[in-house]
């Protein structure tokens, strides 16, 4: 099968995994939508001068969120990880001076990365770990597909690849 065909289809396959994921999170109670940023690594040089004449130059990598780049049609392409979701978890109602009562809505909000065989490779799994480190989810789930035909998996991200 030539390559064009072959990557025509596993595109396919891919965007319906894609909405089955979505299809199952939204039926166990999530508010789910597509996810339009990325994290871009940009590589910063400082150059430290040590003497008149001897310089040490340093790299180090710096990662940023930015909206995801738009494709050659001018469609804004799904950004890393596939989905953001939203889940209402409970209320708080107290009471405060005077008898007046407050209530404070409390919401779990996780990434939703989707992968037919469950493998994240080492620049996606360095994305996940930083957006965990600076709190822009609280939870990555990485979806994948079940041994059991139509069956969909949810795996942890910390508990697949272990601490941050």
């Amino acid at each position: 099968m030539e390559k064009r065909i072959l990557g025509k289809k596993n595109r396919e396959s891919g965007a319906r995994f894609e909405r089955k994921v979505r299809l199952d999170l939204e039926k166990k109670s999530w508010i789910v939508d597509r996810w339009t940023n990325n994290i871009e690594i940009v590589e910063e040089f400082e150059i430290k001068e040590i003497s008149p004449k001897v310089q040490e130059q340093t790299r180090r990598e710096v990662r940023k969120l930015v909206p995801a780049k738009s494709n050659r049609f001018g469609m804004r392409t799904t950004g890393f990880p596939d989905f953001i979701a939203f889940q209402f978890v409970h209320i708080h109602i107290y009471t405060k001076i005077g008898g007046i009562k407050d209530e404070q809505k409390n919401f779990h909000i996780i990434g939703v990365e989707c992968k037919s065989n469950g493998y994240l490779d080492k620049e996606e799994r360095a994305k996940c770990k930083w957006m965990l480190e600076n709190n822009i989810f609280s939870t990555i789930l990485i979806a994948r597909k079940s041994e059991k035909r139509g069956k969909i998996e949810y795996l942890n991200f910390l508990e697949k690849y272990g601490k941050l």
